[in-house]
Formats: structure tokens, C-alpha cells, sequence
């Protein structure tokens, strides 16, 4: 069976917007360059809280427990690949070290919210990096 010309260009404009509708934008507010990482606390083994040009903070919920990340010697080991922006959990290739001679342990990141200024201002001392 062959498709006319017409219900090619329908089918391909309907399969183009069902993929936008399935991936939301990226805001530019998500985004933030993998220099201005500057640090992190774990206040449990699937959370990661990071602090991105001083005072934007985001939580990193984690696949499954990583419990490397509760050592106190710990230290992440992240591989930026591509582009220098980091916008979304696929954007994260992350490991935990417990420290120095212990191998490199992947934490899968499921997901990365942006904290709100509120939300950044009520986290505990053992949660604020």
C-alpha cells in the first residue's frame, strides 16, 4: 500500500508533535553549566542535594540507595559528556567514591528539581550543602 504524498506530510507533522508533547521544555531557569557546580550534601542514600552559583540548589533523587554516598570520606565522581549545560537527570553520569582507593560506585539520577527559594532557605544544616 502507498501512501500519498499529503498523508506522508499528516502523519510525520502528527508523529513530530506527539515527541514535543512527550518532552517537556527545558526551561533556561533547569539549566545550569557544569562549572558552576560547586557542591553537595546526601541527607540520605537516594538524595543528593547540590549548590549551583551560590545560592540555587537542586535535589537529585537517585534510581536506588546509594549508600556510598554516607561515608564521610565520600566524594562524587561526575563525567560531563556533550554539551556543558546540565538540564535534565540524563544529563548526569555520576559515581560515589568512599575514598581514596575505593572504587567508583554509579548512582543512577532519576530525577532534578530546582528547589525554590523557599524550599532552599528550609533545608536542615544536614541537608544544605
Amino acid at each position: 500500500m502507498r501512501l500519498r504524498p499529503a498523508a506522508c506530510a499528516a502523519m510525520v507533522l502528527m508523529l513530530s508533535s506527539v515527541g514535543a508533547m512527550a518532552q517537556p521544555a527545558k526551561s533556561a531557569d533547569q539549566c545550569f553549566f557544569t562549572s558552576q557546580f560547586e557542591n553537595w550534601r546526601a541527607p540520605d542514600a537516594r538524595t543528593i542535594n547540590i549548590r549551583v552559583r551560590g545560592n540555587h540548589y537542586y535535589r537529585l533523587g537517585l534510581g536506588s540507595e546509594c549508600h556510598a554516598l554516607l561515608d564521610p570520606g565520600a566524594h562524587l565522581v561526575t563525567t560531563f559528556r556533550g554539551t556543558s549545560m546540565v538540564c535534565s537527570p540524563l544529563d548526569w553520569d555520576l559515581k560515589v567514591s568512599s575514598g581514596i582507593g575505593s572504587p567508583a560506585i554509579p548512582c543512577f539520577v532519576r530525577t532534578m528539581t530546582r528547589l525554590t527559594p523557599a524550599e532552599a532557605k528550609a533545608l536542615t544544616s544536614k541537608e544544605r550543602p
